[in-house]
């Protein structure tokens, strides 16, 4: 045997080494990638329940916000009702209680200022009021009322 033919087998048993080799890592890789298979088939097993309620839950908290989110607008609405309702009562209430003296004040004014006047012998300055022509709605004109009512003076008493 010549130093070539020795290259040739040495050369030879190392291919066959690796050959070998490589085949081992590749069936190890092909174990390995069926395990993994399996565990995807139980994973895939245990989590598809658990996605499934997942989303049934979702969706019933999804109706329940909806729900809420209804509620909370009519609850809203009542709200805003009872504001107005409340303001009206409040202003109705204010305009009653504040009416009645405020009118009696100016009549008391009104009276106290006639009063004076007639005791310094002043005679009484009657204004009236002369509406505006361009203004609408209910207005009665008293311009001329001396003309066409009769004069009416009180007695003293």
């Amino acid at each position: 045997m010549s130093a070539s033919d020795l290259v040739v087998v040495i050369a030879a048993f190392v291919l066959i080494c690796g050959f070998t080799a490589l085949i081992v890592v590749l069936l190890r890789v092909h174990d390995t990638l069926r395990d993994l298979r399996e565990d995807v088939v139980d994973l895939r097993a245990e989590t598809t329940p658990l996605l499934l309620e997942m989303r049934n839950t979702t969706d019933a908290a999804r109706e329940t916000v909806d729900e809420a989110r209804n509620d909370l607008e009519r609850f809203d609405k009542v709200l805003g009702s009872a504001e107005a309702i409340g303001d009206a009562v409040g202003g109705r209430v204010a305009r009653t209680a504040f009416s009645s003296p405020a009118i009696k004040a100016a009549g008391l004014a009104k009276g106290t200022s006639r009063a004076w006047s007639r005791l310094r012998g002043k005679p009484i300055e009657r204004s009236l009021i002369v509406p505006d022509p361009s203004a609408t709605g209910n207005v009665i004109d008293v311009s001329n009322h001396r003309e066409k009512a009769p004069e009416r003076r009180r007695r003293r008493a």
